[in-house]
C-alpha cells in the first residue's frame, strides 16, 4: 500500500468513527483485522470491532472526532499521529470534555487494516475526566501488564 492508499483508508476509517458508522468502520479492517483499544482492550473480527465502536466508543462519549495527521506506509506498515476529542456520557464523568493526543500503527494487506495499534498517555485522558488517584493508578498498572505481556515486548526484554 502507497502513503497516498494509505491516506485515504484512515479518512474513511476516521470520518467512521467520528460518525458513529460502525459499519462503515469495521469495513476498514480484513474479516480477521484486530483492533487493539488502550481502554476497552482488544476486538477481533469485523463484527467486534462494529460492536465495540457502537456499544462501547458512542456509549461513553458523544461529540466525537478523530482525525489522524501525517500518514506516512511502507507497504504493509503503516503509522499516523492522531488528536480525537469527545465529552464523556459516562456518568461519574458526564459533560467532560477530552482530547487525546497519540500515535497509531496499522498493519496492511489487501488495503484493509489487519492491525491496529494505539499508544497514548490514558492518563492525561484520565486527569482530563477528574479520575482519582487511586483509580488512575490501579488502571496504569493494568496497561503496564498489558504492555509487559504482549510477545513482541517478552521478545524485547529478552534481549
Amino acid at each position: 500500500m502507497t502513503t497516498e492508499q494509505f491516506t485515504q483508508l484512515l479518512n474513511r476509517f476516521c470520518d467512521a468513527a467520528s460518525r458513529g458508522d460502525a459499519k462503515a468502520f469495521a469495513a476498514c479492517f480484513t474479516e480477521d483485522g484486530v483492533y487493539h483499544d488502550y481502554i476497552y482492550g482488544p476486538h477481533k473480527g469485523r463484527a467486534s470491532i462494529e460492536d465495540m465502536l457502537a456499544n462501547l466508543f458512542h456509549r461513553d462519549a458523544k461529540d466525537y472526532d478523530w482525525r489522524m495527521f501525517d500518514p506516512v506506509c511502507n507497504g504493509g506498515t503503516a503509522y499516523a499521529w492522531s488528536l480525537s476529542k469527545f465529552t464523556s456520557t459516562v456518568p461519574e464523568f458526564q459533560g467532560k470534555q477530552v482530547v487525546i493526543d497519540g500515535i497509531s500503527r496499522f498493519t496492511v494487506k489487501n488495503g484493509l487494516i489487519s492491525e491496529y495499534h494505539e499508544s497514548v498517555n490514558g492518563g492525561v485522558a484520565m486527569v482530563q475526566l477528574g479520575v482519582a488517584a487511586p483509580r488512575i493508578e490501579k488502571v496504569l498498572k493494568r496497561w503496564a501488564g498489558w504492555l509487559r505481556d504482549r510477545p513482541e515486548v517478552q521478545t524485547y526484554l529478552r534481549r
